[in-house]
């Protein structure tokens, strides 16, 4: 069985350029079934190239985007968050504020370090987020798996496809919406779109929300190759 969407949803399968803020508050309240996202870590992240993120050395938006991710959220639904675990607190007020009850851990084991000092950091790290009661899946999730490295070509902290498109499998049913408030590369729209679902993404940076937004035309494209070479089958038999 499919789920439906409003196809009213101002937003329904489009990356948006703009501050996640202001650009949720235009969406209808209970209007997204998952929230799949990697916010700044609030650490001022600088890669090797010098690259930056935007929004990435305070903490002034993080309760207003949390809030507004709650509102758009439906009941009974669970939203994903990776978050920087330096901050931590932070990011707990912020969700608890909103109204967000952390129901689980993950942990996305890489095969390479990210930064070496007390300890080799070789993960990344999210928390399952709860607004209301959702129903549990039928098949969970290990809260341990790993995470192939996306090569950062297009944004400095790219998450892989292969790494999210499991969560997405298991938190929402296709034709659903999935709501990225911080898009970055498009990695979760781009998931979402391959599995079959809806998606709505945001992205302040114009150099990420452009490198996102030709990422999706690119998977589309190749979905759409698929679909018409699976057509021809029957014809050549």
């Amino acid at each position: 069985m499919q789920a439906q969407t409003s196809t009213q949803h101002p937003f329904l399968n489009t990356i948006t350029q703009g501050n996640c803020i202001d650009v949720m508050r235009q969406m209808p309240a209970n209007s997204v079934d998952f929230i799949l996202t990697d916010p700044p870590y609030l650490v001022n992240y600088r890669d090797r190239s010098g690259r930056t993120i935007q929004n990435d050395a305070n903490a002034d938006w993080l309760k207003p985007a949390m809030r507004e991710a709650y509102r758009v959220l439906k009941q009974d639904r669970v939203a994903i968050m990776f978050y920087g675990w330096t901050k931590v607190d932070a990011f707990f007020d912020a969700w608890k504020a909103a109204g967000f009850q952390p129901v689980g851990h993950l942990v996305f084991r890489k095969t390479y370090s990210s930064k070496s000092r007390f300890l080799s950091y070789q993960h990344e790290q999210a928390y399952l987020l709860a607004k209301g009661r959702p129903p549990l899946p039928k098949q969970p999730l290990a809260d341990v798996m790993d995470m192939p490295y996306s090569g950062n070509k297009l944004h400095p902290t790219q998450k892989p496809v292969a790494a999210l498109a499991p969560l997405i499998r298991s938190f929402s049913l296709p034709g659903e919406l999935v709501l990225d408030p911080f898009a970055g590369s498009g990695s979760s729209c781009a998931a979402a779109l391959l599995t079959g679902r809806r998606y709505s993404g945001i992205e302040l940076d114009s150099e990420y929300f452009h490198e996102a937004s030709e990422r999706i035309a690119r998977v589309r494209g190749r979905i759409a190759a698929k679909r018409s070479s699976q057509e021809l089958i029957p014809t050549l038999r």
